[in-house]
């Protein structure tokens, strides 16, 4: 308790005369005096503190009170001095905590009470209402942290030897029988005390450090807040908003304490967590834009981990809680195709979605052998298939890519067959994939950190690598699980005969040499398949039929499989390339740029810029390709190639205004006119035919008119 100060002579100022203060000082010295004396009988270790750190006010006497009437000695800044506040109680010192720390390892009753009113006067330290509720004094910052490492590191060992409670460890079923002992009824107060001023400690803290200690030290006594509900409710709050809010460490042992409590309380205490859990997760997945930077999606994926982690404590009652969370992913999709706006999709196509998908694709396949979560595979693949068929436009291949992914680990994970090869063979088949690029090379492309492709980068030499790469891989992925099968040969055929399709139609030497090497790898799957499968007299309803190949596929010895493990080499090496830098190349030389930002949506300028940049490079282009096509027609011959290119590229929906090379559509996605009006037509081309002479169409235009005349 902080004493207040007290005010002897202080002179009027409105006369500058002392008059009646004088005398009521005078009585108030008296009575002062007769305090100090009683505080000398009463209690005289408090009155040795005082007389050691103020003499002064232990010396006051009847001569300093003539003085002080007279006024003769001092000036009037002596009238109004104050009193330095002094401690108001007992004074806590580095001693006594040592003499404390001793006892306690003893297990005497009488310290473990003195550390713990100590301990609450520490939590409450600086309170407002701390000089009213303590009468313990804290006068260094020495014995502050004494005090705070004594009581979490020892309290919660003899608080378990008073109540003759295991060591460690513990569950709810044995503190609420411990609760109808008369040992609880004696020592129970102590627990909470030592609990609820924690409490109060943590919601003061703001370093992270130190709240991380505290959290690990008290999560030894969570099991006692079963005794406590309203501890309880409180201490889930406070760990939940740590783990939502903070970083690094402080993460980590506020999961392990919401774990810890989950599994010691029960169930009533795990649906709790998870709901909080699942809320915080929902609010740290909120990006803006259409960008998310790699540390942000780590981030991420960190947090759905540890969701996953909690969902094992009890899976009966995780799968409602996981039943209801995917049932709203179902009911948002399905809006999204019933209501009338075409910017419905925007529910759909949206970090907070896509990062909830991803959430629960995890914890079905980590726990796809329990028989209730391998049901929920079923309507999760639906939503993913919904998701990725919504908006089938190139600007939307991260999207249709992520969900190719999700695919993928549930068939993997759950040993069911999902036709994931007709999203991406899709994906391979479309135009802006297959036409030249005419945008130039441009900007290397994530399609991991972004969710929506701007218009120039379409055009781009990077997107279509970046696309072809990715629908390669998620291909050879999906073709590596079911190499081992005995129908491997029947699942591949209209596969194949796609992918040799594709390389007759495409005009991209690389990329007809990559797919080329996918068919020969799948091809050589195939015999070995085929090879284990002539030697053997298995008919398809045949039980063993699910052992085929087991060995092998252990081992992971198919030549798809062996390609796939290239495959993610070459992946890894890609993603730190662009993790270090991005690279944009022009015509003549290639412009290393920054490091990319780690903003969470804040980049859209800088990729505008960059897609602007683009934009530039097509312009040169179109402007060279103008320019040869100006000179044939002076000449009388137009080329072929250049009618071919100027067909593909003169449309008002592809080309940018002239000193705007990004419009601002390109920024807002529900306004994008690829999505709501895909079959736009195309402007006519400009002139590909000479405009004089016996066989333009012009001519013969004219032609018409004059027989008409006549």
């Amino acid at each position: 308790m902080q004493s207040k100060s007290i005010e002897f002579w202080q002179i009027d100022k409105n006369d500058g005369t002392t008059g009646g203060n004088i005398l009521s000082s005078k009585k108030a010295a008296k009575e002062h005096m007769q305090q100090l004396q009683r505080l000398q009988d009463k209690d005289p270790e408090f009155y040795q503190f005082l007389k050691d750190y103020d003499k002064d006010l232990l010396e006051f006497n009847d001569e300093d009170l003539d003085d002080a009437e007279t006024g003769l000695d001092g000036d009037e800044s002596q009238y109004t001095k104050e009193v330095v506040p002094k401690p108001s109680g007992k004074v806590i010192t580095t001693a006594m905590v040592d003499s404390w720390c001793t006892e306690i390892k003893d297990h005497r009753l009488s310290a473990i009470r003195s550390s713990l009113r100590a301990f609450r006067a520490a939590c409450h330290y600086g309170d407002d209402d701390s000089s009213e509720t303590s009468r313990l004094d804290i006068v260094s910052s020495s014995v502050f942290n004494k005090i705070m490492v004594l009581v979490l590191t020892e309290m919660d060992k003899a608080l378990r030897e008073l109540l003759k409670f295991p060591t460690s460890g513990g569950k709810r079923e044995t503190v609420l029988d411990l609760m109808h002992t008369k040992l609880w009824k004696k020592y129970g107060n102590l627990v909470k005390l030592y609990l609820g001023n924690t409490l109060h400690v943590l919601n003061q803290m703001t370093d992270e450090e130190m709240i991380s200690f505290t959290l690990k030290r008290i999560k030894c006594s969570a099991v006692f807040l079963a005794a406590f509900p309203v501890l309880l409710r409180k201490f889930i709050k406070v760990a939940l908003h740590f783990w939502g809010t903070g970083g690094g460490g402080l993460q980590v042992v506020s999961f392990l304490f919401l774990r810890d409590v989950c599994v010691r309380l029960g169930t009533d205490c795990l649906d709790a967590c998870l709901r909080g859990m699942y809320k915080a997760y929902v609010m740290n997945c909120k990006i803006k834009g259409k960008y998310a930077s790699a540390s942000k999606l780590q981030h991420i994926q960190f947090l759905g981990n540890c969701v996953a982690e909690l969902c094992g404590v009890d899976l009966s009652s995780t799968y409602q809680n996981a039943f209801i969370y995917i049932r709203q992913l179902a009911t948002v999709l399905r809006g999204t195709l019933t209501e009338k706006p075409n910017k419905a999709y925007l529910k759909v196509y949206d970090w907070q979605f896509l990062c909830c998908l991803e959430l629960w694709t995890g914890v079905v396949c980590a726990y796809s052998s329990d028989p209730d979560f391998r049901l929920l595979a079923y309507p999760l693949t639906q939503i993913i298939f919904g998701v990725a068929r919504l908006v089938p436009t190139a600007r939307y291949f991260p999207i249709r890519l992520r969900c190719a992914r999700m695919l993928n680990r549930i068939s993997a994970s759950t040993g069911s067959f999902i036709p994931v090869s007709l999203l991406l063979l899709d994906m391979l088949e479309m135009k802006e994939l297959n036409n030249p690029p005419v945008g130039g090379v441009g900007k290397a492309v994530d399609l991991f950190t972004r969710k929506l492709v701007g218009k120039p980068t379409l055009k781009t030499r990077g997107f279509q690598e970046a696309c072809v790469h990715a629908v390669i891989e998620q291909l050879a992925e999906h073709l590596a699980l079911w190499s081992y099968s005995i129908s491997f040969f029947e699942l591949s055929f209209v596969l194949i005969v796609r992918l040799r399709s594709y390389c007759k139609t495409t005009n991209n030497d690389r990329f007809r040499k990559d797919v080329r090497e996918l068919i020969r790898q799948v091809e050589a799957s195939v015999e070995f398949a085929n090879a284990k499968r002539g030697s053997s007299e298995l008919s398809p309803n045949s039980p063993s039929v699910e052992s085929f190949l087991q060995a092998e596929k252990e081992a992971g010895i198919s030549p798809l499989s062996q390609f796939v493990a290239e495959l993610r080499l070459r992946a890894q090496q890609r993603s730190d390339s662009l993790a270090k830098s991005s690279v944009l190349v022009g015509a003549k030389s290639a412009i290393f740029r920054r490091k990319v930002s780690g903003g969470d949506g804040d980049d859209d300028d800088d990729d505008d810029a960059t897609d602007e940049d683009s934009a530039d490079e097509a312009g040169a282009e179109q402007q060279q390709q103008q320019a040869r096509k100006k000179s044939s027609r002076v000449s009388g011959v137009a080329l072929e190639d250049d009618v071919v290119e100027d067909l593909i590229l003169s449309s008002d929906d592809d080309e940018a205004p002239e000193g705007d090379l990004l419009s601002e559509d390109e920024d807002r996605e529900p306004d994008d006119p690829d999505i709501e009006m895909p079959s736009k037509k195309r402007k006519r081309p400009s002139a590909p035919y000479p405009s004089k002479g016996k066989g333009g169409p012009r001519s013969k235009k004219m032609n018409r008119r004059k027989s008409q005349k006549v």
